[in-house]
């Protein structure tokens, strides 16, 4: 039986969250709607879950002395990874310290290297993935590209929301995709991932709940993305009967080896009923914002519950629904937001501003929600209520 405590008591049930970003905002809104005292750590001030935590501590996360000091202080009931760069070697230790890293500490450690989950799907588990290289040199890079053929992916092994990813459709490409993957990745230079292009119809992210001893899975989310980075998405996606058993077996088999409780985002690529497995989140995942208002239970509030051992029934599908997000380009500190309220005028549809304290060139600062009669008609009502909002500094 779950017992939750009093926040800010001697009887609370504490949840920390390593990244404080909008996904961590919802999360930490979630957590804090069913009793749960939450604390916030980034490497930056004022992130957004930061703004509505009980407490928030600013470190570089990279560092496994300073990462323990904050966890030791606090004593967490549930260490919770929103973002990759974590020291995750410090995070192994401390959970066999009984420390519960959410969904586990070799999870969090395995995702966030590109290379880890790769060939984990790939090599271990036997599961379809497109055909690929790693290179830690430019001439290794070349080597990679000959072997596999144009067009080709790159990515550096440690990154996220598309940064350093590009696709090399001719040899012209190829020095300005090298450069790029190497400014883009969390750590720095190193390391890329090549990938064989895959022809595919069309992604998808199927999210996916272990929770209780079981496997939940949402309906698909079809998505759309500009460099890499999620720009529209959209629930339930069609899928072949086919596909989608595909798709859930996948997802099962890559999750239940990553172990744990919580919610997965797993990201594959389809082709009539042909399924590929790409990458996965073991949190949650920021295509799976559209369940903010798709679903019942929005991906938020599955992974929390899902953490705390509660029940998760039927999860129900509202209708066709979309997200589109709010970008922001410029250089500067202190947004504001104009056309809300023209955002907000169309019938079924809603509004997330996350508060994000900066931008430095372009940054997703938003999302705008909507629900309709078809998946069409839903992403046209997101994407207006989106173009009414204008961002300046």
């Amino acid at each position: 039986m779950t017992s939750i405590g009093t926040p800010l008591s001697d009887t609370a049930t504490r949840m920390l969250l390593l990244g404080s970003g909008e996904l961590g905002k919802e999360v930490a809104i979630e957590a804090q709607r069913l009793g749960v005292e939450v604390v916030a750590v980034d490497r930056y001030s004022n992130g957004p879950a930061m703004q509505v935590a009980h407490r928030a501590y600013v470190i570089d996360m990279l560092d496994p002395k300073a990462l323990r000091s904050i966890i030791e202080k606090e004593e967490p009931n549930f260490i919770v990874p929103e973002i990759e760069a974590i020291a995750t070697a410090e995070l192994l230790g401390l959970e066999s310290e009984s420390y519960r890293v959410i969904p586990t500490a070799k999870a969090t450690q395995l995702t966030m290297n590109r290379e880890g989950i790769r060939r984990l799907a790939a090599e271990e588990l036997g599961v379809k993935t497109s055909p690929f290289r790693f290179a830690d040199s430019e001439q290794e890079y070349r080597a990679a590209i000959e072997a596999l053929g144009l067009p080709v992916v790159v990515k550096p092994v440690m990154s996220s929301s598309g940064k350093g990813q590009s696709t090399v459709r001719d040899a012209a490409e190829a020095d300005a995709a090298w450069r790029y993957a190497q400014k883009g990745g969390r750590a720095g230079e190193g390391r890329v991932i090549v990938e064989g292009f895959v022809h595919f119809d069309y992604e998808i992210t199927l999210l996916t709940v272990r929770h209780g001893g079981e496997t939940t899975f949402c309906e698909p989310i079809g998505h759309s993305q500009v460099d890499g980075d999620y720009r529209e998405s959209w629930q339930p996606h069609p899928m072949s009967e086919t596909a989608i058993d595909k798709a859930r077996r996948i997802a099962g088999i890559v999750t239940g080896q990553l172990g744990g409780a919580g919610l997965f985002g797993v990201e594959l690529f389809v082709k009539g009923d042909d399924v590929w497995f790409s990458e996965v989140s073991p949190r949650p995942h920021d295509t799976g914002l559209v369940t903010l208002i798709s679903q019942d239970l929005s991906e938020f509030a599955l992974h929390v519950r899902a953490i705390l051992d509660l029940p998760i029934p039927r999860i129900e599908q509202l209708g066709p629904s979309a997200s589109c997000a709010v970008i922001a380009e410029g250089d500067g500190d202190a947004m504001q937001f104009t056309g809300v309220d023209a955002a907000l005028e169309a019938p079924g549809t809603d509004l997330r501003l996350f508060g994000k304290p900066e931008v430095r060139g372009r940054r997703r600062v938003g999302v705008t929600l909507a629900r309709d009669e078809t998946i069409d008609a839903a992403r046209e009502k997101a994407r207006a209520a989106a173009a009414a909002i204008r961002v300046r500094f």
